[in-house]
């Protein structure tokens, strides 16, 4: 079993209070390891950390065209945001642009992530709803997605549905991986989830950057959504979040995203690398952490 090692350490004056095991993988598009720490093979659930992949089949199928997508919507379809009125408004007019509405979104509602936008709903005696999921632009993407296809955007959470086999198959493309059922479990928004191993992350995400190794039609559509999350930063997350930060000061030369439980990637195309680690507790301050440091180096 390999060694996980201490890669944060929290102190309280001179001595450490808390510290927190990772294991990293930084690949190039090659698949060649550029750095390898912990159990590098460990297969993790990416969660949110994979919206750019899950988001492809809206580009190459059309739908995007076909409904005026542009940077804040591809960026948004990406996105774990906070629920700020940005957020929701843009939801909301993907939507609309299907002829579909708030209640066609099965990732059930919760309240936005800062303290601001929560009091705001409730001094206007409002309840947040499922525009209000952070998941609500990547959810909008996929009912879009099937009204396109002339698919019944119904139902379309369950992991037997044409939408999820689809993002499924984006998944297992760029990840290289044959995801089975015993590797899937159900995300914080309804989906199905597909466990990946740390160094098939990463080495998508470098593939994802530098848009190498697929299709041209696929090459092209990685190459509009990495434009997008670059041009619309503030869709992808939000006020004082990380992924939001680091894309407003590197733009095209950086893409980070959050997943759940301490995973996070990245796609690096400037020096053609791809990210992703896993932080054994799930502390999101340590993934934080780790990925600044990484990008640092």
């Amino acid at each position: 079993m390999p060694v996980v090692p201490i890669l944060v350490e929290v102190l309280r004056g001179s001595l450490v209070e808390s510290a927190h095991r990772a294991s990293v993988v930084v690949s190039d598009a090659e698949g060649r390891v550029r750095l390898g720490l912990g159990d590098t093979a460990r297969a993790v659930f990416p969660r949110s950390a994979v919206k750019i992949v899950q988001a492809l089949p809206l580009v190459e199928s059309g739908a995007a065209d076909a409904y005026g997508f542009g940077a804040q919507e591809l960026a948004l379809a990406a996105a774990s945001h906070n629920g700020e009125d940005w957020h929701v408004a843009t939801a909301a007019a993907m939507l609309a642009r299907a002829h579909r509405s708030e209640a066609d979104l099965e990732c059930g509602a919760h309240w936005p992530a800062r303290q601001e936008d929560c009091g705001r709903l409730h001094v206007a005696g409002l309840k947040p709803g499922a525009l209000h999921n952070n998941c609500s632009g990547k959810h909008a993407g996929f009912v879009c997605y099937a009204c396109h296809a002339g698919i019944d955007p119904k139902g379309y959470t369950a992991v037997d549905h044409p939408v999820q086999q689809a993002a499924k198959a984006a998944l297992e493309d760029v990840f290289g991986a044959v995801l089975e059922a015993e590797s899937c479990g159900i995300d914080g928004c309804s989906i199905p989830t597909w466990a990946i191993p740390l160094k098939n992350l990463a080495h998508g995400f470098a593939r994802f950057g530098a848009g190498v190794d697929v299709t041209p039609q696929r090459g092209r559509a990685m190459r509009r959504i990495r434009q997008a999350v670059a041009a619309e930063p503030f869709m992808v997350a939000g006020t004082g979040r990380f992924d939001t930060k680091i894309m407003e000061a590197l733009r095209e030369r950086a893409f980070t995203k959050t997943g759940a439980e301490g995973v996070f990637c990245a796609a690096l195309p400037e020096v053609g690398l791809g990210v992703a680690l896993k932080i054994d507790d799930g502390a999101t301050r340590a993934a934080e952490v780790v990925m600044a440091s990484l990008i640092d180096r």
